[in-house]
């Protein structure tokens, strides 16, 4: 179970999603039973009828920072990079490009905006200084494009970038900080939400700016070893007290994706229980961890060979998932993160 070749499968190209459906909650939802290792198909807006009062769903509110550039080398060669932080004016990027700019190499980008390539690192990334006269944050909000991941295909004048700006991002987006969305969340909708509060389920928020290291690729054989890296996390005094509440009288504490699964369980093994707290985490869950607060995930289909997938099996058997995902794609259900979801229970 800890050999990264457990953890690949065979996915239809079609069955990638490529957008997302008309609404975000009628995308397909397979509840799974770990107890019983049995599954039903259903739809995500049917999502109050598997849950019970007093249920407490935990979502991440960070926000997708539009980070991706487009600009030119000097020589006149398109360079294409994608921003890994969020401080500062030197960052750490992404760089792709016909030939690799060497170090002192200038990038020129829209609206005066020019970046200097200070230092190369390894895979692909790179130091970048920006040199911008006015707000860096406010340029990249105004002319950046959302980091959609690769196996989406757009390029910078593709239609469909207008219906990213709203759909890549989730209804609970409020802190800005991520590379990528927390995909779990993009199936809720407000008329959900009132769905879900008619029922007596409760939502909390908590904090995780989803960074690159969740989904670089792993390249080792035992998966123990992998460095997922370090990503930022808050979680507030409010949700930290109904996560309590939760746990004492005995009601689920339910995670949406992969992220709020990390954020609290971070916590509880370092403190015992979840208070209030900011930090970063490198916590890579593989079968064998002991859950301690989450009794519940809400999650899309990942990547294979992937973290979020150790973290599935980890939670639910990883038996189960293989049968589950073996099942999910005989019934055509839609992949990664405009995809459809699992609610594991």
């Amino acid at each position: 179970m800890f050999d990264i070749k457990d953890y690949d499968y065979k996915l239809p190209a079609e069955l990638i999603a490529q957008i997302p459906v008309k609404d975000r909650d009628k995308s397909k939802l397979m509840v799974l039973y770990r107890n019983m290792e049995i599954w039903e198909d259903s739809f995500f807006f049917k999502l109050p009828k598997y849950l019970k009062k007093g249920d407490l769903l935990i979502v991440n509110n960070s926000k997708v920072i539009p980070s991706r550039l487009y600009g030119k080398k000097e020589t006149g060669g398109k360079v294409e990079i994608l921003i890994l932080d969020n401080k500062g004016n030197i960052r750490t990027c992404l760089l792709k490009s016909s030939k690799r700019p060497k170090p002192g190499s200038i990038i020129t980008f829209e609206n005066g905006l020019l970046g200097r390539v200070e230092e190369l690192l390894d895979n692909g990334k790179v130091k970048m200084k920006f040199e911008y006269d006015g707000d860096f944050n406010k340029y990249l909000e105004q002319k950046g494009y959302l980091p959609l991941p690769p196996y989406i295909k757009r390029d910078k004048d593709h239609p469909f970038y207008k219906i990213d700006k709203e759909r890549y991002q989730t209804i609970f987006a409020k802190e800005e900080g991520s590379v990528a969305a927390p995909t779990a969340g993009l199936h809720f909708s407000p008329r959900l939400i009132q769905m879900l509060s008619d029922v007596g389920a409760r939502i909390a928020h908590v904090t995780l700016h989803v960074s690159y290291g969740t989904f670089k690729p792993v390249r080792v054989k035992d998966i123990r070893s992998h460095n997922i890296g370090e990503e930022y996390f808050h979680i507030p005094k409010e949700t930290a007290y109904l996560i309590y509440e939760a746990k004492r009288s005995g009601r689920r504490v339910i995670a949406v994706g992969t992220t709020v699964v990390r954020t609290i369980e971070t916590v509880a093994k370092e403190k015992g229980i979840v208070v209030e707290t900011e930090g970063f985490t490198n916590l890579l869950i593989t079968p064998g961890f002991r859950f301690k607060v989450v009794d519940a995930l809400i999650t899309n289909f990942h990547l294979p060979k992937s973290s979020l997938l150790f973290l599935v099996a980890a939670f639910a058997g990883l038996d189960f998932i293989k049968k589950a995902y073996k099942h999910a794609i005989n019934k055509r259900y839609r992949f990664y993160s405009y995809g459809d979801a699992m609610f594991i229970q």
